[in-house]
C-alpha cells in the first residue's frame, strides 16, 4: 500500500527541519492535532521507510555521509582557535566538533576499552597534541 497525497507531504515536509508536528502543519493536518498526528505518522512503518528513503536519496544527491561528517569534523578540530572577535573559530566551536568525534566513537560511554574508545582517546590525543 503507497502513501497518500498527504503523507507524501509530510514526508517532504519533515525533511526541511525534522519537526514532525511542523510538517504536519505544512501538509495540511489539523493545527490542533498536528502534535499527535505528526508523531502518529512517523510511527507508520510506511511513512518512515518512506523519509529514510528520501534522506538516503537526499545524501547521496548532496555527497554528505558519516565519513564526510567525521571529515569535517576533524578538520574543525585541528584548526587554530581563538575567542578574539576577528576568530575564525571559537574555542566552544572546536570543544563541540571534539564532543561529536567522541559521541560517535563512544569515547562518553562507561563500557570498557571498546576499539571505539582507544580510536576517540587516539583521535583526541592528536588533538590534544596540536592545541597545545
Amino acid at each position: 500500500m503507497s502513501l497518500t497525497a498527504k503523507q507524501k507531504m509530510f514526508v517532504q515536509e519533515y525533511l526541511v527541519d525534522l519537526n514532525a508536528t511542523q510538517a504536519a502543519i505544512r501538509a495540511g493536518y489539523s493545527q490542533k492535532n498536528a502534535d499527535k498526528i505528526g508523531s502518529e505518522l512517523l510511527g507508520k512503518t510506511r511513512v518512515s521507510a518512506a523519509i529514510q528513503e528520501a534522506m538516503k536519496k537526499r545524501g547521496k544527491r548532496v555527497e554528505v555521509n558519516q565519513d564526510y561528517v567525521i571529515e569535517k569534523l576533524l578538520e574543525i578540530t585541528e584548526k587554530q582557535a581563538s575567542d578574539l572577535p576577528e576568530s575564525d573559530l571559537k574555542y566552544g566551536n572546536k570543544l563541540k566538533a571534539i564532543e561529536l568525534l567522541g559521541k560517535h566513537f563512544g569515547a562518553w560511554e562507561p563500557k570498557g576499552e571498546s576499539e571505539n574508545l582507544k580510536a576517540a582517546k587516539e583521535l583526541l590525543d592528536g588533538v590534544d597534541s596540536a592545541i597545545d
